[in-house]
């Protein structure tokens, strides 16, 4: 579906704000405020704010999912798989930063279904790394290790990446970065 260049600049500054403010202290009156226009028309582009989130939050999650989907079905070895599941999640992070601090920061304040929905999503990514890593420890790629650490470890050092791209250094070298990462996993990771 094709969104109207006044629909994605309305996304785009909404988007923008809610990072600025955080979700629940952004108002649809701030929205338009933003848009310089009454609030009354914000409702022509939306129905409401938690449609902003939602639509950004799946949005996201799908590219994430294609891009692990991408990688597991490729013929890549478990430790070029992981190194390209890294690239990806830096790539994503790096041209969408703000869609990204909001997987990291405004979840929790989707609405009941897609809160359930979303839940889902996330655990079921985090369940195919997983699989890779274990797949890596069988074929003696990886160290034996606990896998639940290892997903923490992984997850964790790409969320700070998010959080910190977004706020606070949009100028950070995003294929630098990824090197760096990569090179501090893979000593802890590789057999």
């Amino acid at each position: 579906m094709k969104v109207s260049n006044k629909k994605e600049d309305f996304l785009q500054e909404s988007l923008k704000l809610i990072h600025e403010k955080g979700f629940k202290a952004t108002t649809m009156r701030d929205i338009a405020e933003r848009m310089n226009f009454d609030v009354s028309n914000s409702y022509n582009y939306i129905k409401s704010k938690h449609e902003i989130l939602e639509g950004f939050l799946f949005g996201t999650s799908a590219e994430f999912h294609s891009a692990m989907d991408n990688v597991l079905s490729s013929s890549y070895s478990p430790d070029e798989k992981l190194k390209q599941i890294i690239s990806s999640h830096i790539t994503i992070a790096s041209t969408k930063p703000f869609e990204v601090a909001l997987m990291v920061n405004e979840w929790r304040n989707l609405k009941e279904p897609k809160y359930t929905e979303y839940i889902k999503l996330r655990d079921s990514y985090e369940e195919k790394l997983g699989s890779l890593l274990l797949e890596g420890i069988e074929m003696g790629v990886f160290k034996a290790f606990d896998i639940t650490i290892a997903k923490s470890v992984i997850l964790s050092s790409l969320r700070w990446f998010y959080d910190s791209y977004a706020t606070n250094n949009p100028n950070i070298n995003p294929i630098e970065l990824e090197r760096q990462i990569v090179s501090f996993l893979f000593k802890g990771f590789l057999e």
